[in-house]
């Protein structure tokens, strides 16, 4: 069996967005905890600071205080190079889609390269992620459940993620590689600095409007999982059509 390494969890940051319910942070917190898993983002939560949170916890009080609470779900994705999205629902436009197995051998493969970091986003309860949120992700993670009925709390999804997560850093070895990934932060960067190319040429229209554009535009690079190097080449190109202006 694979040694357990403390890098591997702690390069993994579970991000719950807009939950209304305190108990389910506490709830997330404690499954959490029990896989190894330390990195708790909160992005606008409901009612947090809680008793309640601190009680559902049962004793992972340190997931709790240790948790960094953001204003936007941008702010929690600075430094990350793999961003993951949870939703049970499926959408028109369709995101390099996997099921959480697969997603967590992609994590395993990115966190081998030593200071790389994966966020795995979780969103409301009634609604999930939104398709703007899901624009900020590179993989689409679903959790397989009978088709007849599937209702997972937010906290249970958390816990099945959590799970196939530990399985993986404790049971698989995976060889390592020297190429970085793209960062968050270069990558959204980079699809800046792809737009104002874009309007600079004058290449959107009514045929061809922005906001769809770049969805399907960050669509293709993310399929392609571009590389730290690769991006580079790509903005050395942009800047010779047009200097980058940051937004």
């Amino acid at each position: 069996m694979k040694k357990e390494t403390n890098y591997t969890f702690d390069n993994v940051r579970v991000v719950m967005v807009n939950t209304t319910e305190p108990g389910n942070i506490g709830a997330a917190a404690r499954a959490m905890k029990n896989m190894s898993l330390s990195r708790l983002y909160l992005v606008n939560p409901q009612g947090y600071p809680s008793a309640t949170a601190t009680a559902r916890a049962s004793g992972a009080d340190d997931v709790l205080s240790n948790a960094v609470v953001c204003a936007s779900l941008e702010e929690s994705l600075q430094g990350v190079h793999l961003v993951i999205g949870a939703s049970a629902r499926q959408r028109n436009i369709k995101w390099r889609q996997m099921d959480v197995v697969d997603a967590c051998s992609e994590i395993q493969k990115t966190i081998m390269v030593e200071s790389q970091k994966v966020a795995v986003i979780f969103g409301t309860e009634r609604a999930g992620l939104t398709n703007e949120e899901l624009d900020l992700c590179q993989i689409f993670m679903t959790i397989p459940g009978n088709p007849n009925y599937f209702s997972l709390n937010v906290a249970s999804a958390i816990q099945v993620f959590a799970y196939q997560n530990y399985v993986y850093n404790t049971t698989t070895e995976f060889e390592k590689n020297a190429n970085k990934l793209a960062s968050f932060d270069e990558l959204e960067s980079f699809y800046a600095h792809l737009a104002q190319v874009l309007e600079h040429i004058e290449y959107f229209e009514d045929k061809r409007p922005k906001a769809l554009l770049m969805r399907r535009l960050r669509r293709f690079f993310i399929r392609a999982v571009p590389e730290k190097e690769e991006v580079a080449i790509f903005r050395g190109i942009l800047r010779n059509i047009k200097p980058f202006k940051k937004p």
